[in-house]
């Protein structure tokens, strides 16, 4: 069916009525996160509906579920309105980029760990910059960059369409509850492959890196564990303080626990695991001014330049 003959075309407006839809699911809930009646969320539906020709959306129990067709027009309409946010972003940020915005997303470890200490360091620089952050897993964070939602992210190894801009050193390694009482930091304990195989392994959710991290270390010393699924950073490392399993994580997020000796780092041949911290861009894309100062200023905090960009 042809677009409406009176050369109406969509709205942004509409098209994040129709996107506020896509995520909720409904259309009360859409209403809500958009601060405007119900009745207006229906209309820019039904325009949206009658511009594109075909049905977006269907009923799914008490909500609303987008069909095939919907889910290609939400795909690219998020992108499209990401762009055009991102361009207006960038010229304002050309023109006084003391003044731009800078949205960076962070997998879990890092934005508890990294992020905030070089925001607050970039923020107490450049005072005038808007800075957001967002937390999520792997899966999260590429998305988020690959749809210009943000304009960079800290993360493991760079997904597709992504490229590295800076890199830090990350040690992973694998820790316990102390064996020989608390109160103190020990070395390092070797274990056999024997205890790495008897314990139990507390692991955040598929989609994690550092699951998959270690994952792949189970797989390459040839054990099969039992395995705990945990739904955070924080929930995993207090079930390993008391005593429920091990797991393997970044040595920046336990660093005062181990100082301190309420958790305790095992060692084996392949532990610790050398997974770099990436701050990540959008491959072959050019930043945008603000951006680039933080780029700098990660440089300059002690991360490194890759070859290839440097």
């Amino acid at each position: 069916m042809p677009p409406e003959a009176d050369g109406t075309r969509l709205t942004l407006g509409q098209l994040r009525t129709f996107l506020a839809v896509a995520s909720t699911g409904s259309v009360r809930a859409a209403a809500e996160q958009l601060v405007v009646t119900q009745p207006a969320v229906s209309s820019a539906l039904a325009a949206v509906r009658r511009q594109v020709g075909v049905a977006l959306v269907m009923r799914d129990g008490r909500g609303l579920r987008l069909t095939p067709a919907g889910e290609a027009l939400a795909e690219r309409a998020r992108a499209a309105l990401a762009l055009l946010d991102e361009a207006v972003a960038a010229a304002r940020g050309e023109a006084d980029p003391e003044r731009g915005r800078l949205r960076l997303a962070a997998v879990t470890t890092a934005g508890e760990r990294l992020a905030p200490r070089l925001l607050a360091s970039f923020l107490e620089a450049h005072p005038g910059v808007a800075v957001s952050l967002e937390v999520g897993n792997r899966r999260r964070v590429a998305d988020l960059l690959s749809h210009h939602e943000v304009d960079l992210a800290i993360g493991g190894r760079p997904p597709p369409g992504a490229e590295t801009v800076a890199a830090k050193t990350n040690r992973l390694v694998v820790i316990s509850s102390p064996t020989r009482g608390r109160g103190r930091r020990r070395a390092a304990r070797p274990v056999t492959l024997g205890e790495l195989e008897a314990a139990t392994w507390l692991l955040r959710e598929p989609g994690s890196g550092t699951r998959a991290t270690a994952e792949a270390f189970l797989d390459e010393v040839g054990i099969s564990p039992r395995i705990l699924t945990l739904g955070s950073n924080g929930a995993v490392v207090e079930s390993v303080r008391i005593g429920l399993g091990v797991t393997l994580i970044s040595a920046d997020a336990v660093a005062g626990d181990l100082a301190e000796g309420r958790l305790e780092e095992w060692r084996h041949p392949g532990l610790p695991v050398d997974r770099p911290w990436h701050l990540l861009a959008r491959a072959g894309e050019p930043l945008a001014p603000t951006p680039e100062r933080f780029l700098a200023h990660v440089l300059r905090s002690g991360w490194d330049r890759p070859i290839a960009r440097a």
